[in-house]
């Protein structure tokens, strides 16, 4: 029979289930399937925002928008056109009904656990084809797909389900290529890490114009010394690769962000004579502030093994 079985909200950040609709079929086959969830929500962030994978005889589709997976199983014979409706359908209901703030900020599983009867009551309008057909115009959808078709993973791509393999490398359709080392994700901006970035901003183009005046007196007095031009310029180069560790991930991240907040020191020190105190103070609060926010924005970390 052609149904729609179960379906899952999934933070795509770190896999975290945020609500599910409840599945009684213990076949060895959904037992399976149950597994590929979990290994799916652990890669959305690596996959498209619109994918399916076939497993025997069972299909998973998703949707990915804004932060938020929409996940669904169904039979291999159920409805392209339908599975994708009704994860759109899921779609426009949660962000509708929830702030994506509270999404972000979801530290348990299964904390918007009263979505679980609208996903059941659209589940069972689904699963009557017949009057859903009726009720619904597809042609958008349809021409959506078929546009840009949801890509389809291969089992192969995921390894095993009792086991995480190697992903291999692939083109999405309609997406591209996708690198065989993507960059690391970091934890999501705070408050306090866009005013550090600022700040670091700011002291960089102070520091900045502050050379320019620099050379313009060097110009202007040959017995003005060039190395407050070098001192400058440094103090603006550090401010910007602190800028630059706070939003990608590179090796031995830490350790740089505190060799840059050194030499921030140092050009600081040397500029002692061409800055007052509380200039030399703001320079290097700021400097160790946005060294702070480095060393907390740290990479995601691997995807806890939620029950999906």
């Amino acid at each position: 029979m052609s149904m729609i079985l179960s379906a899952s909200v999934v933070r795509v950040r770190d896999g975290l289930p945020l609500s599910a609709s409840t599945d009684y079929e213990q076949s060895t086959g959904m037992q399976e399937c149950r597994k590929y969830f979990k290994m799916l929500s652990k890669k959305l962030s690596q996959l498209p925002d619109r994918c399916t994978l076939k497993t025997g005889q069972y299909n998973i589709n998703f949707i990915s928008s804004l932060g938020v997976s929409y996940m669904m199983l169904c039979t291999e014979n159920y409805p392209s056109v339908l599975a994708f409706c009704f994860l759109d359908e899921l779609q426009k209901e949660f962000i509708t009904t929830y702030n994506m703030m509270k999404t972000n900020t979801a530290i348990r599983p299964y904390c918007f656990i009263e979505f679980d009867n609208f996903i059941q009551r659209t589940k069972q309008r689904y699963n009557n084809t017949r009057s859903v057909s009726t009720k619904m115009n597809l042609a958008d959808m349809q021409t959506e797909i078929k546009l840009r078709p949801p890509y389809q993973i291969p089992v192969s791509e995921l390894g095993s389900p009792n086991g995480f393999a190697h992903v291999s490398v692939g083109e999405y359709k309609g997406t591209g290529k996708i690198s065989a080392a993507p960059h690391q994700r970091l934890e999501p901006v705070t408050l306090s890490g866009i005013v550090s970035f600022v700040l670091s901003l700011l002291c960089g183009a102070l520091n900045l114009i502050r050379g320019f005046h620099a050379i313009e007196s060097l110009l202007q007095n040959e017995g003005e010394d060039f190395s407050y031009v070098i001192a400058f310029f440094l103090g603006t180069a550090a401010c910007l690769y602190q800028c630059y560790l706070f939003v990608y991930y590179t090796g031995w991240r830490n350790a740089k962000s505190f060799l840059t907040f050194g030499l921030i020191c140092l050009c600081n020190m040397y500029l002692y004579e061409l800055r007052n105190l509380w200039q030399l103070f703001f320079h290097v609060t700021v400097g160790a502030f946005s060294t702070l926010q480095i060393r907390l924005r740290q990479p995601q970390g691997k995807s806890p093994d939620y029950n999906v």
